[in-house]
């Protein structure tokens, strides 16, 4: 069973968060120690943890420390800290969000399903390619380039190259527009595609420039896939 752990030693936000992930279909476990934390760790699996900074017993620093000694779990922190520092150390030393208290819970929630997506989305490390191709179309993921039969698609931005990438990593599969903009952009999609719709223009008018072959199709109320 997938299960997000909850750290957070007060007991009316931890049961809050409980009660609101449990009500989108999550199953949850709580913590209200970094000690109690370090147990259930070490006792189970979980696809997501929220991390409160400031616990009794084991910080949480180095709650995130042992957490990404197990592997990549995707950690959110809940921190009362908005100070942009604090924010840019909690990103390298291994979270891969932050929310500031207080918070949103729809905010939360949002965030939560961003980071499951991306956690279904993206490849082990044990299968990790620098290179990905399709139909003469190339992505090297070292310089930073798409080609197509050797010639270098002009002022590919980072976007684009997110967006190539996901779909070349499942060259079969459809992806709503929705999965793609939290893929490329790395932030909660909120029902506008304009700037997806703009850059999927983009990047076709960028191939075109190379060759007439079609390489990525609209699915029509869905969202988009590599040409077939």
């Amino acid at each position: 069973m997938n299960k997000i752990l909850i750290v957070e030693d007060d007991t009316n936000i931890n049961n809050l968060l409980k009660e609101a992930l449990m009500g989108e279909g999550y199953f949850c476990e709580q913590a209200f120690s970094g000690t109690e934390a370090r147990m259930l760790l070490g006792m189970n699996s979980y696809v997501l943890v929220l991390l409160d900074l400031m616990l009794p017993g084991i910080s949480g620093e180095d709650v995130l420390k042992e957490i990404r000694m197990l592997g990549n779990i995707p950690v959110i922190v809940l921190t009362a800290k908005d100070e942009l520092d604090e924010k840019v150390s909690l990103l390298t030393k291994g979270a891969d969000d932050y929310i500031t208290k207080p918070f949103e819970i729809k905010e939360i929630i949002a965030r939560v399903q961003v980071q499951l997506r991306h956690a279904l989305l993206e490849p082990s490390q044990e299968i990790e390619q620098h290179t990905l191709s399709y139909r003469g179309l190339m992505l090297d993921k070292d310089t930073f380039s798409v080609s197509i039969l050797g010639e270098v698609l002009p002022k590919i931005t980072k976007q684009e190259f997110a967006i190539l990438e996901l779909l070349l990593r499942h060259p079969k599969q459809v992806f709503s527009k929705e999965d793609i903009f939290e893929y490329a952009w790395d932030e909660p999609y909120m029902g506008e595609t304009k700037t997806l719709d703009v850059h999927i223009s983009n990047i076709r008018r960028k191939i075109k420039a190379v060759t007439q072959e079609e390489y990525i199709e609209t699915v029509w109320g869905i969202g988009y896939r590599l040409h077939a």
